[in-house]
């Protein structure tokens, strides 16, 4: 996998999981100051579109996952 298509799956899976510990609605409801987790990794995906730069891509590096097209 690519440090791509990894920043995506991890965005992805902390959006999902911490919408489901925030939203009272949810059987893993714990807490709706989760949303505030949400509303980082958006941020983060947002300036990430803009910018090219996001947290996650050095650490993808330092642990040797390949570059894919779009990662600087």
């Amino acid at each position: 996998m690519t440090i791509d298509s990894l920043v995506r799956l991890f965005a992805g899976s902390f959006i999902l999981v911490s919408l489901a510990l925030g939203v009272s609605g949810s059987p893993l409801f714990h807490s709706a100051n989760w949303l505030w987790f949400t509303a980082f990794v958006g941020a983060n995906l947002l300036q990430y579109g803009i910018t090219g730069f996001c947290p996650l891509v050095p650490i993808m590096r330092r642990l040797g996952v390949g570059a894919g097209a779009g990662c600087r």
